[in-house]
């Protein structure tokens, strides 16, 4: 095939139908360096990223969606972890975190058993990276891409629909209603396999 032959060519995330506001699908999470350590938070391997314009500090996340009609779409979103204008975007960040090894782990949010506080301690960012979880996505108007589908948040097991997209082979759940609803089996060719990188970390 022909480098310059561009008919076979995947369309861009432009180009792709957006994926359903409220819709949840099984992802994992990839950190994407940014070189900012902090020895003093504990923030080191180079997995943070820091704003040369205002100071802010973040994790810069990927998502690739695993299963289901939207398998292998990539996804972005920043978790907050300092601000100069105060702590809100950091306890926002840490709530996103806290939901995302609720998810990955299979945690309920109100369960404060020993078992459960350990697998909400992490040793550093290189534990988040890699995860697998249930995301809730969103749709959120970006000036320079018009509206893209962002990860808003992380589906525990309080949701009905989470033992099935986590653990039962489907890979998405379609909005009805309050958002939720039956998970619907994946087609066939959306069974491709993901893989365990990112092309850029690999």
């Amino acid at each position: 095939m022909s480098y310059f032959d561009f008919n076979s060519a995947e369309d861009s995330a432009q180009n792709q139908p957006l994926i359903p506001k409220g819709a949840l699908a099984k992802v994992r999470l990839f950190i994407r360096p940014g070189g900012h350590n902090d020895p003093a938070k504990g923030w080191t391997g180079g997995y943070a990223r820091r704003s040369a314009d205002t100071g802010a500090v973040y994790l810069d996340c990927e998502y690739t969606v695993l299963e289901g009609p939207y398998a292998r779409r990539k996804l972005w979103t920043l978790i907050g972890l300092h601000s100069e204008k105060g702590d809100a975007w950091m306890k926002m960040g840490r709530a996103f975190i806290k939901g995302i090894l609720n998810s990955a782990h299979g945690l309920r949010a109100d369960d404060d058993s020993p078992a459960a506080q350990a697998k909400r301690r992490i040793e550093s960012f290189a534990n988040l990276d890699g995860l697998e979880f249930v995301a809730k996505i969103d749709v959120e108007r970006d000036d320079r891409q018009g509206e893209k589908n962002v990860v808003k948040g992380a589906v525990g097991p309080e949701h009905k629909d989470y033992a099935a997209l986590m653990h039962g082979g489907h890979g998405a759940a379609p909005v009805t209603g309050g958002g939720s609803g039956s998970p619907l089996p994946p087609p066939a060719a959306a069974r491709a396999s993901v893989p365990t990188r990112p092309a850029w970390a690999q």
